[in-house]
């Protein structure tokens, strides 16, 4: 078996390694991952908004956007196993326990089943919210969940189990496929068409890390010390949040058109807007859940004092991405994308403070998780995605309605979660 930073499990016992502090040089390797995503996401959106008229780009975004939710729920699946394997890790060696999960085989079965639901579905929702390649979009959307669910897991027990060089891997692999798909789109004049399947192309990246990596085919045999009923039950609640955070974080451009109407070219404008000035920020955070997890878990018995780095670090960078976005933003959103796409400088500061907002509630997310407070976790970010929902549908301007519902609701959800860990300590 081959081995990583932070030990080896057996693949016999099915026993994750010890569980240990979070080096920095794992952080280190999954943030180099991050930033290469994160280039690769800005990337597909440049390519994308060069191609497309910002009407064309609001029909993208959306479908963007519609992905990131249903991936985002299946985020859940990430959280859920990172900390089942991280706390089997901490168990004595050489014991299989008598109740125990495979997580990338129910993963699997989850995902089909989902994405089934999705497509039998779909002729009851997705006129409203596929206005363009309505068929083509629910099939990639079926399709790219399936994948991802078994995707997530994956990225959850490689965390789990201090596969981090494995776990940075993936996340690469997922970008550069859709990157490499996006610029032959740009290339050949390709269109709408595909942009929608350069944003799904990655989900298949799972089985090229498996069929290519050893170590990730060791991680992915590991079990998890609980029954099937007890992992599913715990995940049932992550995937809840997942979801409502998704809704807030990728999925938004879905619930700005179902509270808005058509969105046209403002709407293309405003959905650009969101997602470059969140995505230094939430970008990375999301993309570090499973380190920022198992710091957290074993930070435990610190309780709320353990919040403390992590949230200053957040809220002193979006002061500062405020701040930039308010004073170079609108440059360069028309030097990158094009004239086209004109923002006020007071817009994308008030969207770089709510992406803070959400980076926080991102943050006690984590810590609901880590300390098994699922009900919490689940609560807190539906609170806040109600919250937002209901305020998107204020009488306002498009733009100003969006920084008031992404910046207020995410306070609801915070004040949850730090009242259900502060109740626990």
């Amino acid at each position: 078996m081959a081995t990583d930073v932070g030990g080896t499990g057996s693949p016999r016992s099915g026993r994750g390694p010890a569980s240990g502090p979070v080096a920095r040089a794992s952080v280190a390797r999954v943030g180099t991952a991050t930033l290469l995503s994160a280039l690769c996401g800005y990337v597909v959106l440049y390519l994308a908004a060069r191609d497309l008229s910002p009407a064309g780009f609001a029909v993208f975004g959306v479908f963007w956007g519609a992905f990131g939710l249903v991936n985002g729920a299946a985020n859940g699946l990430l959280q859920e196993t990172t900390r089942e394997v991280r706390f089997a890790g901490a168990q004595p060696p050489g014991v299989v326990p008598a109740s125990h999960t495979r997580p990338l085989r129910v993963a699997g079965l989850a995902g089909l089943v989902a994405a089934g639901a999705v497509a039998a579905s779909s002729p009851l929702w997705s006129a409203q919210v596929f206005v363009d390649a309505r068929w083509l979009s629910v099939g990639l959307l079926s399709f790219g969940l399936a994948n991802f669910a078994v995707h997530a897991t994956l990225l959850g027990m490689l965390a789990g189990a201090n596969r981090w060089t494995q776990y940075g891997a993936l996340m690469v692999t997922d970008a550069a496929i859709r990157v490499s798909v996006a610029a032959l789109t740009f290339v050949i004049g390709w269109g709408l068409a595909g942009f929608l399947w350069a944003t799904v192309a990655g989900a298949v990246a799972w089985l090229l890390l498996l069929s290519a990596s050893p170590a990730a085919r060791s991680a992915a045999r590991l079990l998890t010390p609980v029954s099937t009923k007890t992992f599913l039950r715990g995940a049932a609640h992550s995937i809840t949040a997942a979801g409502a955070s998704a809704i807030l974080v990728m999925g938004f451009p879905v619930l700005l058109q179902a509270t808005y109407g058509e969105l046209g070219a403002t709407g293309g404008v405003v959905i650009l807007a969101v997602t470059v000035t969140r995505a230094p920020l939430l970008v990375p955070l999301t993309a570090m859940q499973g380190n920022l997890i198992a710091y957290l878990v074993d930070q435990r018995g610190r309780g709320l004092r353990a919040l403390g780095t992590p949230a200053a670090a957040i809220a002193a960078l979006g002061a500062l991405g405020a701040v930039a976005a308010g004073l170079l933003g609108p440059w360069l959103l028309t030097a990158v994308f094009g004239p086209e796409y004109r923002a006020d400088g007071l817009l994308l500061a008030g969207l770089t403070t709510a992406a803070t907002a959400i980076a926080l509630l991102t943050l006690t997310g984590a810590a609901t998780v880590a300390a098994a407070l699922h009900r919490g976790y689940a609560l807190g970010w539906v609170g806040a995605t109600v919250a937002s929902t209901l305020l998107l549908l204020v009488p306002l301007d498009l733009p100003v309605r969006t920084v008031v519902a992404l910046l207020c609701g995410p306070l609801v959800g915070i004040a949850v979660h730090l009242t259900a860990l502060r109740t626990d300590s």
